[in-house]
């Protein structure tokens, strides 16, 4: 199978790796993430079309898929970029396979241009990666009220509209809320994303396509997202091994580079060989998670891919510490803050426990 990006996929990768060099480097990063995002960088995310690439044309966007955008994730790895992207891309996604015309019509070309960011709320506390929600909806006049709390929403202190998934009397829905009309306690994460506990003190909402027909929609977005964070991990464990390279090469010791030692030559190799495997296996997840599969088969590959990508994250990450020496942890060094996204990477849809169990049930 040729794993090379098309001509259109690299150019893409090109020119958003050329503005992240340039306006999204490690001292300029530091900025954006003492102040959460980057409006600025948002609108040049917005202007280059990668918000409109998973969506339809009828709305605006590009009609691709999460192979489309695996180039762009595996830049974003490498830069270690924080901005709301997947977030609203995935509250985005349940708009555009769950909503009606109106609603889609409404929300996703404001998406494409880059003017509303929004943030899917499906956690819920002691749940694990249990997608069931326990938030209540309940009908009020002619729309909807939701009880209950979420919790580690990404995206959701800078979000103008969520997508919440309750309980409704026929089942799990999915349901439209105003930003506004929800309580928020936001904080940065472990790898400096911004998520926040959201509740849901009685909030209006509005349904979001037929009532009790949720789960397999939520599946299938936590699915492509689960896609896309495998490519993000390919680019941070690219920076990891590149950096780790040049150290080796610059670092002396004994009056010699310390990449001249043969047991360290081993430990880069195995990083190298985990990197390529790695990008394989997100290749997988990405072809799958556009396939239209049936969704036991989509579910297997896409949790396969999770599985070795969480287990090769942490060997690659822990081995690039570990070969900076002490300085490896510092927050002065990059290396340290790909090792954290990383180490979320692995936990985030679904650790890899979670990934191989769910394999052996699809299989």
């Amino acid at each position: 199978m040729n794993f090379d990006y098309n001509e259109e996929q690299q150019l893409l990768a090109d020119s958003v790796r050329r503005f992240l060099q340039k306006d999204y480097e490690f001292e300029a990063r530091k900025k954006i993430v003492a102040g959460g995002h980057s409006e600025k960088v948002w609108g040049a995310l917005a202007e280059m079309g990668l918000t409109g690439i998973p969506f339809s044309p009828d709305y605006g966007g590009f009609g691709g898929g999460a192979v489309d955008l695996m180039s762009v994730m595996e830049a974003f790895g490498e830069a270690l970029v924080v901005e709301p992207y997947v977030a609203t891309l995935m509250a985005a996604r349940c708009v555009a396979n769950a909503g009606s015309d109106a609603q889609k019509r409404a929300i996703l070309p404001q998406v494409v241009e880059g003017k509303l960011k929004m943030a899917f709320a499906f956690s819920e506390r002691g749940a694990r990666y249990d997608l069931a929600p326990g938030v209540k909806a309940k009908k009020a006049g002619g729309g909807w009220t939701l009880e209950g709390e979420k919790v580690v929403v990404l995206g959701a202190p800078s979000a103008g509209k969520l997508v919440v998934s309750a309980h409704a009397p026929a089942g799990p829905s999915l349901f439209l809320v105003e930003a506004g009309a929800v309580k928020l306690k936001p904080y940065a994460t472990l790898d400096e994303m911004r998520a926040a506990d959201v509740w849901l003190a009685g909030a209006a909402a509005e349904l979001l396509g037929a009532e009790g027909q949720a789960l397999p929609v939520v599946e299938e977005v936590i699915d492509f997202a689960t896609a896309l964070v495998c490519a993000e991990a390919v680019g941070a464990m690219k920076f990891s091994c590149d950096t780790t390279l040049e150290y080796l090469k610059t670092r002396k010791q004994f009056g010699v580079p310390i990449g001249t030692f043969q047991a360290l030559q081993h430990r880069i190799v195995d990083m190298v060989v985990a990197y390529e495997q790695a990008k394989s296996m997100a290749f997988l997840a990405c072809s799958q998670a556009d396939s239209g599969a049936d969704a036991r088969e989509r579910m297997r590959a896409i949790s396969a891919a999770k599985v070795k990508i969480a287990d090769n994250a942490r060997l690659v990450s822990q081995e690039a510490v570990q070969l900076h020496g002490g300085m490896g942890m510092s927050e002065e060094l990059k290396v340290s803050h790909s090792f954290r996204r990383l180490t979320m990477i692995a936990q985030q849809f679904g650790d890899a426990d979670h990934h191989l169990e769910r394999f052996a049930r699809c299989g």
